[in-house]
């Protein structure tokens, strides 16, 4: 951080006095105005010297050169929403001459706790001294902190100043993030031991299989005789070594959550989305945060350990600031599906009409696997039901429509643990794939 500078002019030594340097002045000034009413020389004396004192004070504190820089560190520079962080101070004494009094005060937004001050009695000439505060919050988002105030003050305490550091730094409070069990589901949920050998991608050797153009393809690659055959433009497929992919839908419809604060069922959401992409960034899937409104947080396609978290330090960064959008539907979401859905889809969803549900069938249609977190949000916002029986046959309507088309259901709610609920994913996956080899046996 850039050394604090220096007040300019007289002017700004008066402004900087203190209540007690303002009384002394004015004491002064009364008693020097007694004296020509009095006619008593010696409360002129004593009326000089009480309005000589401050401003003798501001003029000293004014040819002080102090130059003092600061610096400020952050550990760590990524917390978790309900974990602390410290934040370590430094002030350097960059002058010849030891500072007098200093008093420190960092900026922090009111989330955070209070202002932390910090007295130093004295710095020696090229020395420095260090100090630290703690910050905490339980909401998630990204917080400015700073810049330092640095506050002079003579030894009488008649004058103070105030210099500002200009740099600031900024806190990154992410979802909470929970450990899942690395189960292993059936179906296209692929990505462990030898399945990851071979799969269909967009690299390698040549496949005779085409499919549809897509937006970024290489023209190169265009099969002109499937593209006169389907009468649009095709390309042919390639192939190289699986990195399974996944896509994690949040729904972040204002419309779709209830409740407020980190208590909220959209939390809950946003927590979760965090979970489940961390969990499958570390078994090895590629990634990407997908919302209702279209947009979408990709994966970083470089291979190694330093790629994984890099990716999920994006996810979470993402989702700190992550707010509610105004839209109503997922047919954006759709839209991103389309031109490229291909592998495991989890979605968290918030409460759904008939319209939501059309739309996430043909969702399903564009992936592998699919599991939906559907959440029961009236039991976040604590609401007594007036039709209890008619709420729920709706909601086991709803997610029947989602089961029969072929989503991997799981009803969430409030206080329901993310884990548990991955251990029930799989279970209804085990189920389902031994229900589809008993059919297949009976036929």
């Amino acid at each position: 951080m850039a050394p604090a500078g220096e007040p300019s002019g007289f002017r700004a030594g008066l402004r900087g006095l203190t209540t007690r340097g303002r009384s002394f002045l004015a004491a002064g000034v009364t008693a020097v105005a007694c004296s020509y009413l009095l006619g008593q020389s010696a409360l002129l004396r004593v009326g000089m010297l009480l309005a000589a004192l401050p401003l003798a004070a501001a003029l000293l504190m004014l040819r002080t050169r102090y130059r003092v820089a600061s610096g400020r560190r952050l550990t760590p520079h990524r917390a978790t929403a309900g974990q602390e962080a410290r934040v370590h101070l430094r002030v350097d004494n960059i002058s010849r001459t030891p500072t007098g009094l200093l008093m420190l005060e960092d900026r922090v937004p009111y989330v955070l706790g209070p202002r932390p001050r910090f007295v130093l009695d004295r710095v020696e000439p090229r020395g420095y001294r260090e100090v630290s505060y703690r910050v905490r919050s339980d909401l998630r988002g990204r917080y400015p902190l700073g810049p330092l105030q640095l506050r002079l003050s003579d030894p009488f305490g008649m004058v103070e100043l105030t210099r500002a550091f200009t740099a600031s730094d900024t806190l990154t409070v992410v979802p909470q993030v929970q450990v899942l069990p690395p189960v292993r589901l059936s179906g296209e949920w692929a990505g462990y031991g030898d399945s990851m050998s071979r799969a269909v991608a967009l690299a390698g050797d040549d496949d005779t299989v085409p499919r549809e153009y897509r937006h970024g393809d290489d023209l190169r690659r265009v099969h002109w005789k499937s593209t006169a055959k389907y009468g649009e433009l095709m390309v042919r497929r390639e192939e190289q070594p699986l990195r399974a992919r996944a896509t994690v839908l949040l729904d972040t419809r204002a419309t779709g959550h209830r409740g407020s604060g980190p208590a909220s069922s959209f939390e809950w959401a946003v927590s979760c989305a965090a979970s489940v992409g961390n969990h499958l960034m570390e078994r090895g899937y590629r990634t990407r945060l997908l919302t209702d409104s279209g947009i979408q947080v990709p994966a970083i396609s470089s291979g190694g350990s330093g790629s994984v978290s890099e990716s999920v330090g994006l996810l979470l960064d993402s989702l700190a600031v992550l707010e509610h959008s105004h839209g109503s539907g997922l047919a954006r979401a759709e839209e991103v599906l389309r031109l490229g859905g291909e592998g495991l889809l989890v979605a968290i969803l918030g409460e759904l009409e008939d319209e939501q549900l059309a739309e996430l069938g043909r969702l399903r249609r564009r992936t592998g696997a699919a599991i939906a977190f559907v959440l029961d949000t009236g039991t976040w916002a604590g609401l007594r039901q007036l039709f209890p029986d008619a709420e729920a046959e709706e909601n086991d309507r709803q997610l029947r429509l989602l089961r029969e088309a072929g989503w991997t259901v799981l009803p969430v709610r409030a206080g329901d643990s993310v884990p548990e609920l991955w251990r029930l994913a799989d279970r209804h996956q085990a189920q389902a794939g031994s229900g589809r080899r008993s059919k297949g046996v009976g036929a």
